[in-house]
């Protein structure tokens, strides 16, 4: 085994999950406007190091953004309207029926039929105006020529896909089933001008994002992306990269990703992706990942690597299999994958996501990469025989979560243990007869872990009412929002807590960790 790759994380600091969709907003979804930044300003205050989102890209069937037209573009849904609205390009009127949409949660139903006729009126009504750029946005042709690799093919494709009522490609007429450079200007008139407003929806989403970003960096709080290992089936990205793919000639998938039974659900999690052809991956240097992992690292501080088990060795379905059983494990690219990265990334900050039943092949690859792991308090007792998940196990290069996007609440979870759990739980943590999240919030934080992340559920001290999502399932997730008010009341009741928490454990990321005594600071 070469010798292992340095790590990035050399500070103790702590983070907030909470996905953008989940933000307050006046339109039915959370967006990248004020909402945004007042949630930023109140991890800045409590001096929280970094917020982690969810993928910030386009959704397709289910709303999960682990499914994804595109891995590069971003989510029309979180462009802030009201900042059209005041450039003159939406009528206030027009958005009466979004302002009328619950606010704590995502009705994608009413979204979806409200939210994008509101938005092609804006677009068109900018291209009508012979503009070149909205005002603090730069011009839309440098934007075109910044994101050249994969913008206007995805314009392209999700013209189609509305030109056939949002069929797969896959099921396209031969002339468009492929992606080439010349076949925008031989698509009919109305797909072409489609496309146009979604080059649009792009330019704004981005302009939006950039500016939080630096509201984010001016305060001191950076941002944790997430990267999926898969992208999906019909996504722009196997439409114009089919090579990358193990694929038919028809574009179908020859066999597709997911999990075997684990601790989510008996049948295992059929996840449909296309697999990785690896050996041509490997042939061309890994460039197509390295152009993913460039563009993300464009929009994030650090990157969470969804599914690192996946390159250590993959669940392979049967592409025609009714669920996950039937699968069987396949070698992934191993470590030289993460040199090639190491090499053309050199500063790229990862953190690698290696929860479920890892065995020791996956431990030694992460250990070669340097890369930080995960460690989930929910995960301590009843989850494997090991317990690695108790805090007195955790090694110093790791991320500590009390939860994840895909788990309970932590009152939640505590309301549901199973009574042979119960005790051992109370008696770890000093619960007493609490449920609140809050001395579990402070456990992870005290813990050895040079990261630690919050989801915001449990800062608010939700029940299981407030689950994001719920892996196995497609009805009913992804819709959990927070309100302003809520805001408000945990930034005075909780907030000076949480700053007081981070700074007892030294978690405020100011200076570097050594190995040996040093003088007191002056």
């Amino acid at each position: 085994m070469d010798s292992p790759l340095p790590t990035w994380l050399t500070t103790r600091s702590s983070g907030v999950l909470a996905h953008v969709s989940s933000l307050p907003g006046l339109y039915g979804i959370g967006n990248l406007g004020p909402g945004a930044r007042e949630f930023v300003d109140f991890l800045a205050e409590a001096r929280v190091r970094y917020w982690q989102i969810c993928p910030i890209g386009p959704t397709g069937y289910g709303d999960s953004p682990y499914q994804l037209f595109s891995s590069a573009a971003g989510n029309p849904y979180f462009i802030d309207l009201g900042e059209l609205e005041q450039a003159g390009l939406i009528e206030r009127t027009e958005l009466a029926e979004l302002r009328r949409l619950p606010a704590r949660r995502v009705d994608y139903g009413a979204l979806y039929r409200t939210f994008w006729p509101v938005l092609a009126q804006a677009a068109d009504r900018f291209a009508a105006s012979g503009a070149d750029r909205l005002p603090g946005f730069g011009p839309l042709a440098d934007f075109r020529r910044q994101h050249a690799g994969w913008l206007e093919s995805f314009a392209d494709f999700m013209a189609l896909k509305d030109h056939f009522g949002g069929e797969a490609w896959m099921t396209w007429p031969e002339p468009v089933r492929a992606w080439t450079p010349e076949l925008h200007d031989t698509l009919p008139a109305d797909v072409r001008r489609n496309a146009e407003r979604h080059v649009f929806y792009q330019y704004v989403f981005f302009a939006q994002w950039e500016r939080l970003r630096r509201h984010a960096e001016a305060r001191g709080v950076g941002i944790i992306g997430d990267v999926p290992i898969f992208v999906a089936l019909d996504s722009a990205d196997t439409w114009q990269h089919r090579a990358v793919f193990r694929l038919d000639e028809r574009g179908a998938p020859l066999a597709v990703a997911g999990v075997p039974p684990d601790y989510y659900s008996a049948y295992g999690q059929l996840w449909g992706n296309p697999l990785y052809d690896w050996k041509h991956l490997a042939a061309t240097g890994y460039a197509w990942w390295i152009d993913r992992l460039r563009a993300a690292f464009d929009l994030y501080d650090v990157i969470r690597l969804d599914h690192f088990r996946g390159f250590d060795s993959y669940w392979e379905i049967p592409a025609d299999a009714m669920d996950a059983r039937s699968g069987q494990w396949q070698r992934g690219p191993g470590l030289p994958f993460f040199q090639a990265i190491e090499a053309a990334l050199p500063t790229a900050r990862i953190i690698a996501e290696d929860l479920g039943y890892i065995g020791p092949d996956v431990v030694q690859l992460r250990r070669a990469t340097g890369l930080p792991g995960m460690k989930v308090l929910q995960f301590a007792y009843g989850h494997d025989a090991n317990n690695v998940n108790l805090p007195h196990h955790y090694p110093l290069n790791s991320v500590a979560y009390t939860g994840t996007h895909d788990n309970n609440t932590l009152r939640g979870w505590l309301e549901s243990l199973a009574p042979e759990y119960r005790a051992l739980v109370n008696d770890y943590f000093k619960l007493g007869s609490s449920r609140s999240s809050w001395p579990m919030i402070r456990a992870a934080l005290a813990t050895v872990s040079r990261l630690a992340v919050i989801p915001m559920q449990d800062l608010l001290d939700l029940g299981a009412d407030a689950v994001l999502n719920r892996p196995g399932t497609t009805v009913g997730n992804w819709q959990w929002r927070f309100t302003r008010e809520q805001l408000t009341r945990l930034a005075k009741g909780k907030r000076a807590t949480l700053r007081h928490w981070i700074e007892l454990y030294d978690r405020t990321g100011d200076h570097e960790l050594r190995d040996y005594s040093e003088p007191p600071r002056a």
